[in-house]
């Protein structure tokens, strides 16, 4: 079976859509799809190291420097070099041009499409659109997603909660709950030793660690007010932020004005297959508070790490964290959070049990078993005919 992916953000671009598709990808083809992905190109030096991804000429975003805008005419050139027989189905990953395209596409080949819901717009929209009024942003982002929902076959939501956000919202296309799960390499151990001297932290540094998208609506204004108290009880602890994002800026203006230029570390990017690793399996405690999360990846490849984790349970996140996963979840107040951050950070017998529980719990999410999920969702979306039903047929 083929199925063509479209998305409008990839690798290099650091995000959990680029991780998901590039997770899922890598485990379709022992799963029987052969899959396509067309993404945008980022005007840097990038080798793409998978094969059959598609890069399309891309302009950029004001305001948003690190993503990039396909631009409608080269993706239109770009699926329409291709042969309308060349896939089986459309499996579209983004909500803005990579949605209208695939949609296109789909019907222009006569096959169905079907789409992941992988941002939830309704605490996304003003963060970025300020003068709108929250009431109407949430407003239009719920009108939004049910237009575009009614354009596919088929929905996949992250976690249970999605699936319930977008069925509150009215939409009733059907939705198939799939989260995406930790290939094998995510469980090599870092080295802490080799962060640390990276990052030029000293060695008996506590650290607090973020990795994540540093924009808005993932909270971390909260996180740094939580260090604050943190630091009133452990005065040598430090904040390791990594990622990049639109609210970095903003947050290290925060920072200064509190104070804390030095014990704030924004570490920016770290590659996935070495410094990344070795960041996550040198935290003493990974700390998050997103309200928006689909799924809250980064959370199991903490646990990986043998990372213990301190988190509120809000949307996708509440479907991660389940009971004796290796984590103390607690509420979006500043006491108890930064109380539970220090006992961890104290606690050597709870560190431990709470790491070894979240090596035990990550193991549970197998990116192959996930994907060979997606593969038989794949083969029984209305509309589906592969290539070797339709020789079948023929003959």
């Amino acid at each position: 079976m083929r199925v063509l992916f479209i998305s409008d953000v990839y690798f290099p671009r650091v995000n959990g859509v680029s991780t998901s598709i590039r997770t899922f990808r890598s485990d379709l083809g022992s799963c029987g799809i052969e899959t396509t992905l067309i993404a945008p190109e980022y005007g840097v030096a990038f080798e793409d190291r998978e094969p059959d991804v598609i890069r399309v000429a891309g302009a950029s975003i004001p305001g948003d420097p690190e993503d990039r805008r396909m631009r409608w005419g080269a993706l239109m050139f770009t699926l329409n070099d291709l042969p309308k027989d060349a896939f089986d189905l459309v499996h579209i990953h983004t909500p803005f041009i990579a949605h209208y395209a695939g949609v296109k596409f789909a019907r222009r080949a006569g096959i169905p499409c079907v789409a992941t819901y992988h941002t939830f717009f309704e605490e996304y929209l003003h963060h970025y659109v300020p003068v709108l009024p929250r009431s109407l942003g949430r407003h239009f982002a719920k009108a939004f997603t049910r237009s575009q929902c009614r354009d596919v076959n088929g929905l996949i939501a992250p976690s249970d909660p999605m699936r319930e956000a977008l069925l509150a919202y009215g939409v009733t296309t059907p939705i198939h709950v799939l989260p995406t799960g930790l290939p094998a390499d995510r469980f090599r151990r870092g080295e802490p030793a080799r962060f640390k001297a990276h990052a030029g932290i000293p060695a008996d540094r506590p650290l607090v660690t973020y990795v994540g998208r540093v924009a808005h609506e993932k909270n971390i204004e909260f996180l740094v007010s939580v260090f604050v108290e943190v630091r009133k009880q452990m005065p040598n602890a430090l904040l390791v932020i990594a990622g990049e994002g639109p609210a970095r800026e903003s947050l290290r203006q925060l920072v200064a004005k509190l104070g804390l230029a030095n014990d704030v570390n924004f570490v920016g990017y770290l590659d996935r297959d070495t410094t990344l690793l070795d960041c996550y399996a040198a935290a003493d405690v990974f700390v998050f508070a997103s309200r928006t999360e689909t799924q809250g990846l980064v959370l199991l490849e903490a646990m990986a790490q043998g990372t213990p984790v301190v988190s509120t349970a809000e949307l996708g996140t509440k479907f991660v964290l389940k009971p004796g996963c290796g984590a103390l979840v607690v509420p979006e107040r500043l006491p108890e959070f930064s109380s539970a951050v220090v006992k961890v950070l104290r606690d050597k017998p709870l560190h431990a049990q709470l790491a070894e529980r979240g090596r035990v719990y990550a193991q549970t999410w197998s990116s192959r078993a996930l994907a060979q999920r997606l593969a038989d969702l794949y083969r029984t979306v209305p509309g589906v005919v592969t290539q070797r039903q339709a020789t079948s047929i023929s003959t």
